[in-house]
């Protein structure tokens, strides 16, 4: 196994986690944004109010991107342990 193979899966691993990963994130900043925008033009201050909405909104997220998310993630895998014998030699 060459260094050029380590960094191709190295590659292809970053990108499958930044792939899957970014609509958590996004949804998470956009929300985080729009309450904070709101916390700055009623001047409410309370820090529970930036937490509830974040993670509503990433439990549903994940409740509509979860099974790709698993897809991606498992090709990921399954696609390592088919080259399994050639990481090998």
């Amino acid at each position: 196994m060459t260094i050029d193979e380590v960094v191709a899966i190295a590659n292809q691993a970053l990108y499958t986690i930044i792939q899957v990963s970014a609509p958590v994130l996004l949804i998470s900043m956009a929300v985080g944004l729009i309450v904070s925008i709101f916390q700055t033009v009623t001047s409410i201050q309370e820090q529970t109010l930036t937490f509830v909405p974040k993670v509503l909104a990433i439990f549903l997220i994940i409740m509509l991107t979860g099974h790709w998310m698993m897809t991606e993630m498992a090709n990921l895998m399954t696609n390592l342990w088919a080259d399994f014998g050639v990481y090998v030699k």
